[in-house]
């Protein structure tokens, strides 16, 4: 494809060199550059890409995107110099891909928790009702049945584009995608056009990255602020920030609710750890999933399904045979006759959300332990809120390890333990291993008891000091079962 096709969506400030070189690849890393690419020079948070344009030349790349000329120039390389290569490497890799997001129904989710179960059940429902669909997400990206593993909630935009373009390819008709702040902000999704916007929540969480709140709620704010008028957008009314997010939007809002008016209403009429009923715009419909805030997951569901001009009725009948996904509230009953609940609750207000679900349906009948901990090397501010919040809502605690990183586990844990009065500590016991944690709890639990462990779900590793370790909630309460 020519450079001068690959500029279409994109102003640039100089051009020196032929606009009309063929270009066989986009890339932003250096080291994949190989011969008849451009290469983009990204300003990252980590290290500036324009470094690394001697590495791309000599690998063989014909033309560079950057904001700053290099001061020396190869008279075969064309040069584009732009504002921002951050926001024009996703529109050069939506045209250098075929501009799929035009040849889809692109669905962004957006907002602190409840992204990845909306954007996998919106994915699965629309495979029931005979759709091709692709998923973008936390957990694993998936083109039809083939799964792509996923290393961020939203990759990179030169891999975004083309996930999208394999999905056209594929005869996707929809696809459902994650859109994290941190995508936002970076303009990983710059040049894509969505058919609509889900926006769930807003609590702390990213401060590490984002610095102050407002910051963050900008970032999920401007991925509706960039919607197209013949979009829509469904924004959670029970959420006091919901409003500000579409305020302004050119897309069609409308709005859902389990608590107040809305387009999109719900009630939560009987819930066990089975499942619930609930009442949808005057339907009633059993689920299997539980608590308040998958009942608003649901709504949204149900609410993006009917603005892609799907019948209640249907939309309803595929609901009740939904799942819930991988490490949200995966229970596992214990031969004890108490349950375990396996939840990737990783933020006090999801927490708090969680152990709410789990009171809904014990109603004073047993005994809440809670395993959570908090991840090494991301916001600080958050780790004694998340002590403070499992304490609240339990009658026993097991601060333990998450993914320390670089840290000092037990540094975390002080953290954690520092947001705890003298009688909210009588609850409390600390163990840095976390599947001795987790073994504590089940020694503790008694029949109808509900043993959490909170903050790593579908995570099948621990990292510690930059290496994975194999460690899965799922399988080491299984092991324990047995013993």
């Amino acid at each position: 494809m020519k450079l001068s096709e690959l500029l279409k969506y994109v102003r640039p400030l100089t051009i020196e060199g032929d606009a009309d070189v063929d270009i066989k690849g986009v890339d932003i890393d250096s080291r994949k550059v190989s011969d008849g690419h451009l290469f983009v020079a990204m300003k990252g948070t980590v290290t500036d890409g324009h470094k690394f344009i001697p590495k791309a030349l000599e690998l063989g790349a014909k033309a560079v995107l950057c904001e700053d000329m290099p001061e020396e120039r190869n008279q075969n390389v064309t040069y584009v110099q732009v504002a921002s290569t951050e926001d024009a490497a996703g529109k050069v890799a939506t045209m250098f891909y075929g501009d799929p997001s035009r040849k889809l129904k692109l669905v962004g989710v957006t907002g602190t928790n409840g992204k990845t179960t909306i954007a996998t059940l919106l994915y699965n429902m629309f495979r029931k009702m005979g759709h091709k669909c692709g998923l973008l997400s936390t957990v694993c990206n998936y083109i039809e049945d083939e799964a792509i593993p996923s290393d961020h909630t939203t990759p990179d935009p030169i891999e975004l584009n083309e996930l999208l373009g394999k999905m056209v390819e594929a005869g996707c008709e929809y696809a459902f995608m994650e859109c994290s702040s941190h995508a936002i902000a970076q303009k990983r999704i710059s040049g894509l056009k969505f058919a609509g916007g889900i926006f769930t929540n807003l609590t702390r969480d990213h401060l590490d990255y984002h610095k102050t709140f407002e910051n963050y709620r900008n970032a999920k704010k401007a991925f509706f602020d960039g919607l197209p008028k013949s979009a829509f957008a469904i924004t959670n009314a029970d959420d006091k920030n919901g409003m500000i997010m579409v305020q302004n939007t050119k897309a069609t809002v409308k709005t859902y609710s389990i608590r107040t008016m809305a387009d999109f209403r719900a009630r939560i009429l009987e819930c066990h750890f089975e499942g619930m009923f609930l009442d949808i715009d005057g339907h009633e419909v059993g689920v299997q999933f539980i608590g308040k805030f998958n009942a608003s997951n649901l709504l949204a569901v149900y609410g993006a399904a009917r603005m892609l001009g799907k019948a209640p009725e249907d939309i309803l009948v595929v609901m009740s045979t939904l799942h819930s996904v991988n490490g949200r509230m995966d229970p596992i009953r214990s031969p004890k006759g108490f349950t375990a609940l396996v939840d990737y609750a990783h933020t006090p207000d999801a927490l708090k959300n969680v152990l709410s679900a789990i009171h809904e349906v014990l109603n004073g009948k047993g005994h809440v332990i809670t395993v959570c901990g908090a991840g090494g090397n991301r916001d600080h501010g958050k780790r004694p809120l998340m002590a403070q919040e499992a304490v609240r809502q339990s009658d026993k605690v097991i601060i333990t390890s998450d993914n320390p990183r670089f840290e000092d586990p037990q540094a975390i844990i002080n953290d954690m333990l520092a947001g705890l009065n003298a009688q909210q500590m009588k609850k409390v016991v600390s163990i840095v291993d976390r599947k001795e944690a987790i073994r504590t709890a089940c020694m503790m639990a008694e029949k109808g008891d509900v043993v959490l462990v909170a903050g790593k779900g579908h995570e099948d590793y621990q990292e510690i000091k930059g290496v994975k370790h194999h460690f899965d909630d799922h399988e080491v309460l299984r092991d324990i079962f047995k013993e």
